[in-house]
């Protein structure tokens, strides 16, 4: 009897701390992979892009987060062209497309402790051009995921208790939607978005868990390069990620990037405001990236564990002059 009503707090706290934290996945290589945290970056670039994100946190800690997550995002861009006859029978050229869409599409699973969380994303973006070299985009995604308990790692004395209801054994889905606003130029980029904007309440089944709440959370972010020649670039960035329970978090970062003919490279260090430094490096070989990043916490959960680790793979497709304002040719 001892051992359920543990196992009963136990849960009731595990729970409390999944709902009043940061609920969402957390990157640290946002960076490279934007539209992850923004709808309103898919396709910005021109490129289509295919990326695969690994993250563990706090490894050797049993049951500590761990994430996985697909991602594929491009634009129509303005591939062919029709003849239209105007009233003074004067023929004129114009594009099949506009090349203002872009669309976008991930799927990620992220699990941490007993819970578990499968989730995917769709989303639709439109790019307007406000000047020579700046791009305004506005995206919208429609999200769900699949919230359950993972029996394999549950051990009770009474498997019947009330606290693993139904619903949450079996698994509940949960329909959402996040808006995002992007500002894109040649030498800096800005963007806002909100995620879980419909503040899904979690169903568990009983009245007692309803305040148990998918808070909205929202990210601003910026970047800037400052280029040395055509080959190096210093890129300060910042990102601010809050949500309706708990306080803003920064990161606060600087990458030095090289740039040759056929491959990158890059090496960058951020502060996070919650306690870590999170040093990151990565090259870029024609049309495939690869990154890795290590979160060093300043805590003392660093004593038991041998830190947190992300590892990004990436490909884009399509030709480096069609970015920015080169878009608008094709």
């Amino acid at each position: 009897m001892i051992m359920k009503r543990l196992i009963y707090i136990l849960f009731l706290v595990f729970i409390g701390q999944i709902s009043f934290a940061q609920q969402l996945p957390l990157y640290s290589q946002y960076l490279y992979n934007k539209y992850l945290i923004n709808p309103a970056v898919a396709g910005s670039d021109g490129y289509t892009s295919i990326n695969i994100t690994a993250r563990e946190q706090w490894v050797g800690l049993d049951g500590a987060p761990e994430t996985f997550s697909l991602s594929m995002q491009g634009r129509f861009l303005k591939r062919g062209y029709f003849l239209k006859r105007k009233a003074n029978n004067q023929n004129v050229v114009r594009p099949k497309t506009d090349g203002r869409t872009g669309l976008g599409g991930s799927i990620y699973s992220h699990k941490s402790g007993l819970l578990q969380r499968t989730g995917f994303q769709f989303s639709y973006s439109h790019h307007i051009w406000l000047q020579r070299n700046t791009q305004l985009s506005l995206g919208l995604s429609f999200t769900g995921y699949y919230f359950n308990l993972n029996e394999k790692k549950l051990s009770m004395e009474y498997p019947d208790d009330p606290i693993l209801h139904d619903n949450l054994r079996h698994g509940i889905f949960v329909p959402d939607a996040s808006f995002g606003v992007y500002i894109l130029n040649r030498h800096y980029n800005i963007g806002f978005s909100t995620d879980q904007l419909f503040g899904a309440s979690m169903k568990l089944g009983n009245e007692a868990y309803s305040k148990y709440n998918m808070y909205r959370h929202y990210y601003l972010f910026g970047s800037y390069s400052f280029e040395h020649g055509r080959e190096f670039e210093l890129r300060p960035s910042l990102l601010l990620k809050m949500s309706d329970q708990i306080r803003p978090q920064a990161d606060i970062g600087l990458n030095f990037v090289y740039t040759g003919f056929t491959q990158h490279f890059w090496l960058g260090l951020t502060y996070r405001t919650a306690g870590m430094l999170i040093p990151n490096i990565g090259v870029k070989y024609e049309k495939f990236y690869i990154g890795y990043a290590l979160d060093y916490s300043f805590k003392k959960i660093q004593n038991v564990t041998y830190g947190t680790h992300e590892v990004v793979l990436a490909v884009k497709f399509g030709a480096s002059d069609r970015k920015f304002r080169w878009l608008d040719r094709y």
